[in-house]
């Protein structure tokens, strides 16, 4: 399925889609890694900016100033950050922001899952190696919270039109892509294993 989601999104929204679907995003998406997720569940601060019914990215971006404008900004690059550095957090993240939808690199684990099933959101995966390509889908920088943080952890605010693709790697039914795939992988494995050691069963 290719199926583009606006925000702000519903459950609804996200009932019909499944682990591998690949999805774009229109509306709006907040940068939010380690330092946000940890300010949040660890130090019980209120984000700056309300993400319910939205989309996080697990991203830092690079940002760079446009020339002759005052406050105004725009992305050189956004690669997405591996999502399992938020994992501890993202249950409760989940839990308590009321995201929808959750954008990083590589898989993530019980806790997200759990947080998706139980609360209606997705986690998807952003290619590597198209930050370049992410940052033309960022059609403005509309604001940054928390820029005391600095720039990778600034809470920015991006206006995106067909943002990805991004494949669905856990769906609102707890389905975890990663998972079922190592899953296969490891039955795949053995079965070569075992081809592989008929063959060499001479060496000693």
């Amino acid at each position: 399925m290719n199926k583009t989601l606006t925000t702000p999104i519903s459950a609804e929204d996200l009932a019909d889609i499944r682990v591998g679907d690949v999805i774009f995003l229109d509306g709006h998406i907040v940068t939010c890694r380690d330092v946000a997720h940890r300010r949040l569940i660890e130090y019980g601060r209120e984000l700056p900016y309300d993400v319910r019914d939205g989309a996080i990215l697990h991203a830092g971006p690079i940002i760079r100033k446009v020339e002759g404008e005052d406050d105004k900004f725009e992305v050189v690059s956004v690669g997405p950050t591996t999502s399992s550095r938020m994992e501890k957090f993202e249950y409760d993240f989940i839990k308590q922001t009321g995201v929808r939808l959750i954008v990083g690199k590589g898989g993530m684990g019980a806790g997200t899952q759990a947080g998706c099933a139980e609360f209606g959101a997705l986690h998807c995966v952003f290619p590597a190696g198209n930050a370049v390509i992410a940052a033309t889908q960022v059609e403005e920088v509309e604001d940054g919270h928390w820029r005391e943080l600095g720039m990778p952890e600034t809470m920015w605010v991006f206006r995106v039109k067909q943002f990805g693709p991004l494949i669905v790697s856990i769906d609102a039914q707890g389905n975890n892509l990663f998972e079922q795939n190592k899953v296969v992988y490891n039955e795949r494995k053995d079965a070569a294993l075992e081809e592989l050691y008929e063959k060499v069963r001479f060496i000693k």
